[in-house]
């Protein structure tokens, strides 16, 4: 049997000196997805606390690395750095209990929303338009944040505004894809390429060809659940296209997650938008994963059975790119022009992201001026007062309910 290598070429220390267990690995995560507030740079804070140096599963070079790796590829950076270290903590098991135990606490907890929002007569509820409203702040936060990240020059710039534009001229799906590949062809051709210093040797418990399996799969499953979908006909393979399709592109920030899940299961009827954004503010209030905001929208469409698959779909992408690039991340970042490109791609989900902050956020939670007051008193809190953005979820649930009464 081949045996697992390290990278090559690479020079540094290396990842954990000792294996662990599945169970360690999902007691520890399990606790993390109970206290980890505040989204994924925060999430990244508190795995460092815990892994790095309370538990000194990695040191702070391994660690960097993997953070390095999970913001070049698409998906969840937060959960991926999860998944990552439970695999080099204790194998694919690892990163399976990683995953699960990091995950599943916001899981339940959006799912008994779902559940309550779905059974309950909330008609015209206050608290319910205040959760569309702080929506409107939470994505203006993460827009204002992402743009000073990932559009901070020229080019840049002016590649977010038009993939802004292109989005709002042609909300689809397709036109989301597009705008991704054809930003990230620019970013290869055109944008600086940078040189990145030497990454560390990282013990990679895995076979090489077991990660070029996971990149096979991905493609196959990329292209042909579209396929399957359409010549079916089938409401669950659909489903699953659409969560694994957003799962797969997702690049440059959790929130990007909102525009590429409206297209999913709000044109086909699955999911309304008054009942989509409700949600997405609701998934503010919670520890662990945005990702899991998928859990809700699968429960709202189709309960139980569509939260699982809906779960399931959107993070099985990244396991298998954390699994599938791991192996060869150390060649991978000897390339500049992937670098640029992914610069390119970056600058255009901002983008995308505030074509969603028009449409649908905005249009649909701002109904009049004292909407737009109480949004930007939650923006406020974010931006100035800089509150977690769950006491700010109840805050201006509560405005909500007092504007009702008015």
């Amino acid at each position: 049997m081949e045996t697992p290598r390290t990278s090559e070429g690479a020079k540094g220390r290396k990842g954990p000196a000792s294996p662990g267990s599945a169970w360690e690995v999902l007691r520890v995560a399990t606790g993390l997805g109970l206290t980890s507030f505040g989204g994924p740079i925060a999430h990244l804070g508190y795995f460092r606390e815990e892994y790095v140096k309370k538990r000194k599963w990695l040191d702070e070079k391994t660690y960097a690395d993997l953070v390095a790796l999970c913001q070049f590829l698409p998906g969840p950076a937060s959960s991926q750095v999860g998944i990552a270290i439970g695999l080099l903590r204790a194998g694919l098991p690892g990163a399976v209990a990683s995953w699960f135990g990091f995950t599943i606490p916001s899981v339940l907890a959006l799912l008994g929303f779902a559940w309550w929002i779905h059974g309950a007569d909330i008609g015209e509820a206050g608290w319910l338009h205040g959760l569309m409203v702080v929506a409107v702040a939470v994505v203006a936060q993460a827009v204002w944040g992402m743009a000073k990240a990932l559009a901070p020059d020229r080019p840049r710039g002016t590649l977010a505004l038009l993939a802004a534009g292109a989005a709002l001229a042609w909300p689809t799906a397709g036109t989301q894809v597009a705008i991704i590949i054809a930003a990230g062809l620019f970013g290869w051709g055109f944008l600086p390429k940078k040189e990145l210093e030497e990454p560390v040797s990282i013990a990679i418990p895995i076979q090489r060809r077991t990660a070029i399996g996971c990149w096979v799969l991905l493609v196959i499953l990329l292209l042909g659940l579209p396929f399957v979908a359409q010549i079916t006909h089938s409401y669950w393979a659909a489903l699953a296209e659409g969560f694994f399709r957003t799962g797969s592109l997702v690049f440059g920030g959790g929130h990007v997650v909102l525009p590429l899940l409206e297209s999913v299961v709000v044109p086909p009827g699955w999911v309304t938008s008054e009942t989509f954004l409700a949600g997405y503010g609701a998934a503010q209030a919670i520890p662990g994963p945005l990702f899991t905001f998928a859990s809700y929208l699968g429960a709202i469409a189709a309960g139980l059975p569509g939260a699982l698959l809906a779960t399931l779909s959107i993070f099985l992408p990244s396991f298998l790119l954390v699994t599938g690039t791991l192996p060869f991340w150390s060649q991978i970042r000897r390339y500049p022009a992937f670098r640029a490109a992914f610069a390119g791609v970056n600058a255009a989900v901002v983008g995308i992201l505030l074509a969603a902050l028009y449409d649908p956020v905005f249009t649909k939670a701002i109904q009049g001026p004292l909407d737009f007051a109480l949004a930007l008193i939650a923006f406020g809190l974010l931006m100035i007062w800089k509150l977690p953005p769950w006491v700010v979820v109840i805050v201006t649930a509560v405005g909500g309910v007092l504007l009702s009464g008015i």
